[in-house]
């Protein structure tokens, strides 16, 4: 017989069998002998009483054995399979291929940037130097932006697709088995790079093709037909099917779609600061106590506000973080978050936001490229006050709150160094004073949060994608080129590691219908 309950355990019996055997027993009111096992189905930490607890949703299997689930990949051989082409190496491309192997399509990714090991390179450059290589960065390259920014698989994306199923890809390919059971599951920056080389080695082992360092500079159509792509090498590469899947910084794409007079929009997106406290400030806020004891992990948080009608929010909050310089072009600041595996960093970050809507940005309304070049515009002017070489703007929150200028800023993990500056000088004004009100109210809704011990650093800027590319609801191609398949976050579909991955699943199944 086997039941499904919910237990709970206090910190260090979350992973003790026996302890938590004990404790489903009770539950069901039967001996801790008559279970033969105990798998752990869901699990999450609760922090809401003054007792922080772990709540389990677990099978109990009594009286019956239990055979532990492998997780293996085998995939079919393509190399003599229909091409399909896929532009981008994250997520929402290796993940297309992945399917497109399983549907007997042979996969043909093309991407701008380097694989694995040879980005680390340049992002050494990046935190070292303050030098950006425009193909090669933490956006661009073999595992897209997620590979060197942390490896979030939290998503809310559940019907889009099989979530489960995306989990368990990356356990077949080296991710820990707790990705299935964590509500907030996480790889870490220095696992994902091994994860994604393996993903990369299955697609070749089954006859599929990866090129690096290979820039797409035109897409081939013909009356209104996808023929193929063009590279920067001269080459061209043709098929009937072609996934676009180049993720939300890749302006040069947007740009070329609009030469070639191929549909585009202009998308909101949302714009801000990452915020940086101590780890401890959070963890004692949100665990009730004052110094975390070693069972439980770097706590995180998730704060929204209404300003003035408009969401401001956190976004991608990084527990035992590093603030990450994430420009994609010389000259402009991009800063976003990640964790390595055990996020036992000592500071905590998080991307502080405000929604932008489409109206909030002056220019031809006709234009798809205005949220673009408004966002180029604020990371621009963040790199002029920032003093160059990558170094950030920054500001203590609470000096940036009451309109005064840092004395001196915090210690902090932005490797490529901060300069003391007030914010309002780079963020618009409607921007900068909802972020000044939200902060307190931030504050009261989670103690110690507002505090002058933390650092605002500009800017979050790449939280999606500020164009949207256009496809039919139905078939997903694209309304104007037949054979174009929009994709994941550079398409303005996606959000995250996770549905960019569900959404390269769906869109290599309505590429095997054409």
């Amino acid at each position: 017989m086997i039941k499904e309950i919910e237990i709970v355990c206090p910190p260090g019996q979350q992973e003790d069998e026996v302890a938590l055997i004990k404790i489903a027993a009770t539950a069901l009111h039967i001996p801790a002998q008559k279970i033969s096992a105990l798998k752990i189905l869901k699990r999450s930490i609760d922090a809401r009483g003054r007792k922080v607890v772990y709540r389990m949703q677990v099978q109990v299997f009594v009286d019956e054995a239990y055979v532990p689930e492998t997780f293996t990949v085998k995939y079919p051989d393509v190399k003599t399979g229909k091409p399909v082409i896929i532009i981008g190496a994250g997520p929402a491309g290796l993940f297309a291929a992945l399917q497109c192997i399983e549907m007997g399509l042979k996969p043909i990714i093309v991407e701008r940037g380097k694989d694995v090991k040879q980005r680390r390179r340049d992002l050494a450059n990046i935190n070292k130097q303050g030098v950006v290589n425009p193909e090669s960065n933490y956006c661009f390259g073999e595992g897209g932006a997620g590979t060197y920014s942390d490896g979030k698989l939290y998503t809310r994306s559940t019907k889009r697709g099989d979530v489960n199923a995306v989990l368990k890809t990356f356990v077949a390919h080296g991710a820990t088995e707790d990705i299935l059971i964590d509500a907030r599951p996480h790889i870490g920056t220095n696992k994902l790079p091994q994860i994604i080389t393996s993903i990369k080695d299955s697609i070749l082992n089954a006859g599929g093709e990866v090129f690096f360092d290979a820039k797409v500079t035109g897409l081939l159509v013909e009356f209104g037909k996808i023929k193929g792509i063009a590279l920067e090498s001269g080459n061209k590469l043709m098929a009937d099917a072609v996934i676009l899947a180049t993720g939300h910084s890749a302006r040069d794409i947007f740009e070329m779609l609009h030469h070639q007079n191929i549909l585009i929009e202009a998308k909101p997106f949302a714009l801000g600061v990452r915020i940086e406290h101590p780890q401890e400030v959070i963890d004692q806020a949100q665990y009730h106590c004052e110094l975390r004891g070693p069972d439980l992990p770097p706590s995180y948080y998730n704060l929204v506000e209404q300003v003035d009608s408009r969401g401001v929010f956190s976004f991608c909050m990084c527990p035992g973080g590093i603030i990450a310089p994430c420009a994609t072009a010389a000259e402009e600041i991009v800063v976003n978050g990640w964790s390595p595996s055990k996020r036992n960093n000592p500071f905590a970050n998080s991307g502080t936001v405000v929604q932008i809507n489409s109206e909030d940005v002056k220019g031809d309304m006709t234009d798809p490229l205005r949220m673009l070049r408004f966002q180029q515009q604020i990371e621009s002017a963040a790199f002029k006050a920032g003093g160059g070489r990558l170094v950030a703007p920054a500001q203590r929150m609470i000096d940036f709150a009451e309109n005064r200028l840092s004395a001196s800023l915090p210690v902090n993990s932005y490797l490529p160094g901060t300069n003391s500056v007030e914010l309002k000088e780079i963020l618009p004004g409607w921007i900068n004073e909802r972020l000044r009100k939200a902060l307190p109210a931030f504050g009261k809704k989670m103690k110690g949060y507002y505090t002058n011990e933390a650092i605002l650093v500009g800017v979050e800027s790449r939280t999606s994608s500020p164009v949207k590319v256009p496809r039919d609801k139905e078939t997903l191609q694209h309304p104007q080129v037949a054979g174009l398949f929009p994709c994941g976050e550079g398409a303005g579909y996606a959000g995250g590691i996770i549905s960019a991955a569900i959404d390269g699943i769906n869109c290599a199944i309505a590429a095997s219908k054409i």
